[in-house]
């Protein structure tokens, strides 16, 4: 009989390590049940839809629509079931390829560019060039004129004509050169009205937004930081996905929309020509 190691014991250890990990959608529902909160709660909590909660809680992100959501929604619920969306994050991103890079904003419709306001004549121009030349005109005649009695009289003929000439008159309606219009809280305040116009700018944070056109052509996927504007327009209609919905401020064809957008939600958005009026 000898006495030494069994078979099973010279067996390499198994790294348990991955299989220990609990998922992310599993660490999720967890936390919601540990919380007290149902499906509809996190869903009413979050504007998340029913649907997709589910999904996600089991570990289905194909619902999401593409990486860029799928880590929106992942903050929100983990967020709304008051646990560290850091950590959750980080191990979706190593379960999926990483953190996606943002793509280029796709070619605008100059819709940064204003129109150039029409002005009319420069009215105080033609008044400053006619008083001149009348003053002139009474110099030289005070010059030529000498120092006689006729000349004395032709000067202050000269001179009274040169007072009573009414100095032409400004049209009835149209602005001085110097009164300038009072700048608007857009720039894009002067957005033509054949169009939809929306300018999105994160004010309170950054945020990753998606911006579509009325034929689904993607015009922006990517992160908005902080202080950063993007400005989006099309003929009839411009979709919108912003990933954390409050912090970002919307002026649509130039009016603000002062809707109550909560910190980390998402919001699908659409506008068309008419809005914000009809909506």
């Amino acid at each position: 009989m000898s006495i030494g190691n069994s078979p099973e014991d010279e067996r390499p250890l198994q790294d348990v390590s991955e299989e220990a990990r609990t998922p992310v959608g599993r660490a999720l529902r967890q936390a919601r049940i540990a919380a007290g909160l149902t499906v509809d709660d996190v869903s009413n909590a979050t504007r998340v839809r029913i649907a997709i909660v589910h999904a996600i809680e089991a570990d289905d992100f194909d619902a999401c629509g593409g990486a860029v959501y799928a880590r929106g929604h992942i903050r929100t619920l983990a967020k709304a079931v008051q646990v560290d969306p850091d950590p959750l994050l980080a191990q979706y991103d190593a379960e999926h390829g990483g953190r996606p890079a943002p793509t280029p904003a796709a070619p605008l419709f100059e819709a940064e560019r204003i129109r150039p306001e029409r002005r009319g004549p420069n009215w105080t121009a033609a008044m400053v060039a006619a008083i001149v030349a009348v003053v002139g005109f009474v110099g030289f005649t005070a010059v030529k004129g000498g120092d006689g009695d006729s000349g004395k009289d032709q000067v202050a003929e000269g001179a009274t004509t040169a007072t009573s000439k009414p100095a032409s008159p400004t049209p009835t309606g149209s602005k001085p050169a110097d009164e300038k219009p009072e700048p608007s809280d857009s720039a894009i305040a002067a957005a033509p009205q054949d169009k939809v116009t929306v300018r999105v700018s994160a004010v309170d944070g950054h945020s990753w937004i998606s911006a579509k056109d009325h034929n689904g052509r993607m015009l922006f996927d990517g992160l908005l930081k902080k202080g950063d504007s993007k400005t989006f327009q099309d003929s009839s209609k411009v979709n919108l996905i912003l990933g954390d919905a409050g912090a970002i401020q919307l002026y649509v064809n130039g009016k603000k929309i002062n809707d109550d957008f909560r910190p980390g939600a998402v919001e699908r958005l659409t506008y068309t020509k008419g809005d914000p009026e009809v909506g």
